[in-house]
């Protein structure tokens, strides 16, 4: 059983910042990549930002040079640093990991709410 826990989320108002985290627990071999989804009211989900294992990182576009996101493998975490928040980054956020149970499977959190204001 693999637990994904995110926190962090919450108000903020146009042009500032919020760090996400998401930590991971529970039976499982190894964690390859880690990512950030998001999903805004009537809205598909869609990927934020990733990270594999040995740290290569992708971006989404238009959170390319406002968000950043890193692993701390010893905690079992992924964050993700929001900055230069707008309007429209207002949306649930999910963390998604890659974690080995006998095979790979995909792991979803809860999500946690990011609200910006205008």
């Amino acid at each position: 059983q693999v637990q994904v826990v995110e926190s962090g989320g919450g108000l903020v108002q146009a042009g500032g910042s919020l760090r996400l985290s998401c930590e991971v627990s529970g039976s499982y071999s190894s964690i390859a990549h880690m990512a950030w989804y998001r999903q805004a009211p009537g809205k598909e989900r869609e990927l934020v930002a990733s990270i594999a294992a040995g740290g290569s990182t992708n971006y989404r576009g238009s959170a390319k040079g406002r968000f950043t996101i890193s692993r701390d493998n010893a905690k079992n975490t992924v964050y993700l640093q929001m900055n230069s928040l707008k309007p429209e980054d207002t949306a649930a956020y999910y963390c998604n990991v890659f974690a080995l149970v006998r095979i790979y499977n995909n792991y979803w959190g809860q999500g946690t709410q990011v609200i910006v204001s205008s």
